[in-house]
């Protein structure tokens, strides 16, 4: 990988969706930036803000954010990747709720995610 690409020695922006936080938003799970280590929702979460992210800055390899998880992707190719270990912490704290942040998630958030999911269907 280019070092552009992957910076091990960057720790990860916080412990949820930088953009959710912002909004007072949910998400469902959460990706890191392996350049500047944004983290964002994933594409099941309703704001899918780590595509953005990669959309937004050019930075194509994300990690999992999630407990047990390391694998990498790589939006150019659309594949799983190797990847390093990256700097501390490598995912959300283990007893955060899921999804979440706790007291943020909707009572019907899989409706939310089902509407958009047909929204986008129909086109």
């Amino acid at each position: 990988m280019a070092g552009t690409e992957i910076e091990v020695a960057v720790p990860p922006s916080g412990v949820g969706c930088v953009e959710c936080d912002d909004l007072d938003g949910w998400w469902v799970h959460l990706r890191r930036c392996a350049a500047c280590g944004h983290i964002g929702c994933c594409d099941s979460s309703l704001g899918r803000h780590a595509t953005a992210h990669f959309r937004a800055t050019g930075h194509p390899i994300m990690q999992s954010f999630e407990p047990g998880e390391d694998w990498f992707w790589d939006y150019r190719t659309q594949q799983l990747i190797d990847g390093p270990e990256l700097a501390p912490p490598d995912c959300r704290p283990t007893d955060a709720a899921v999804p979440g942040p706790s007291g943020r998630v909707p009572a019907d958030w899989r409706a939310q995610l089902a509407a958009r999911d047909a929204r986008e269907a129909t086109g």
